[in-house]
């Protein structure tokens, strides 16, 4: 999912379709130098002998589901939130017909996660006459006014020991221009770099399926790999561009820091291969990027720079 998604909703029942995508990776196994049998989604190194083959796992697309309930004085909308995290719905009501003065016609709901909740009640004005209405919906991940307090500063997101190259950080914004992006930090890595969770949360969004990249910004923007994790103080930390088929990780699965989440890639909006890390939260209605510092060799904050070298502890 983008920053925000939109849909609309004719008077009438309109219900999303529950989408449990395939995941289609490869299964290696191979014996240890002790004779075990060991099973992993990693291939082995060096010149170990393996078998592989390909298997598939499923797992429930978080989304919103939209339908409407008939009432005794009208009709309610109702919202149900799949997603392992609270979203913010706004709404608005056009091309009213005998719909009661006292309906709002616009208005925000936040669901909880994993809920249902009745967003509006569209009341009829007279009793006996026909009720029609058009309604628009868009959605955001995160709780509004959520404050970004984390507990430690953040892990640098690839193994201990390596050494990474920031190629942009705040205050360079030459592709960090809107508000959701302009504190992320661009890790230079080849595809194929182990990603690491930089603090703990659970993972409430998951996109695995592209592989390609481009410059197009409108066009491969949305086709680019992520993971979003929630934070217990509900911002939300985003690793883009990862690498095709390498998640390991699924909505709803409580990660720690320092686990690993899947490979760096290429996807999406990019010039080349690297990691996109930013921590958002919700601020009334917009994504908003939050200042970050990672720790260094002692455990103190450091804030990143651009062209600078940093190495993971």
């Amino acid at each position: 999912m983008s920053s925000r998604l939109s849909s609309s909703l004719a008077c009438g029942l309109w219900l999303a379709a529950l989408v449990a995508p395939a995941m289609a990776q490869t299964l290696y196994r191979y014996q240890d130098e002790n004779g075990v049998w060991v099973y992993t989604d990693r291939r082995p190194r060096g010149e170990q002998s393996f078998q592989e083959q390909q298997v598939e796992r499923r797992f429930e697309k978080p989304e919103i589901r939209l339908w409407e309930r008939s009432a005794r004085s009208g009709v309610a909308l109702i919202a149900q939130n799949t997603y392992f995290a609270p979203i913010q719905i706004a709404f608005r009501l056009s091309a009213l017909e005998n719909v009661s003065a006292d309906t709002p016609r616009t208005g925000l709901v936040v669901l909880p996660p994993r809920s249902e909740t009745e967003l509006v009640l569209v009341g009829r004005a007279a009793a006996q006459g026909d009720l029609r209405f058009e309604s628009e919906f868009q959605y955001l991940p995160g709780e509004p006014g959520a404050e970004h307090r984390p507990e430690q500063p953040y892990r640098l997101p690839y193994a201990l020991s390596t050494a990474v190259r920031v190629s942009q950080a705040f205050p360079d914004t030459k592709t960090h221009t809107d508000v959701a992006s302009r504190h992320a930090v661009d890790f230079v890595m080849p595809i194929g770099t182990d990603v690491f969770a930089a603090r703990d949360g659970i993972v409430i969004e998951v996109a695995s399926d592209f592989f390609e990249s481009g410059t197009n910004p409108a066009v491969d923007g949305p086709r680019a790999n992520v993971v979003r994790v929630l934070h217990n103080d509900g911002t939300m930390a985003l690793y883009v561009h990862l690498n095709w088929n390498t998640i390991r990780v699924v909505p709803g699965q409580q990660v720690r820091r320092g686990e690993y989440l899947a490979d760096s890639g290429n996807t999406g909006f990019s010039t080349g291969p690297h990691l996109h890390f930013v921590v958002q939260r919700n601020q009334g209605g917009s994504l908003i990027a939050v200042p970050l510092t990672f720790a260094d060799a002692s455990g103190a904050p450091i804030t990143l720079r651009t062209g600078a070298t940093y190495t993971a502890y």
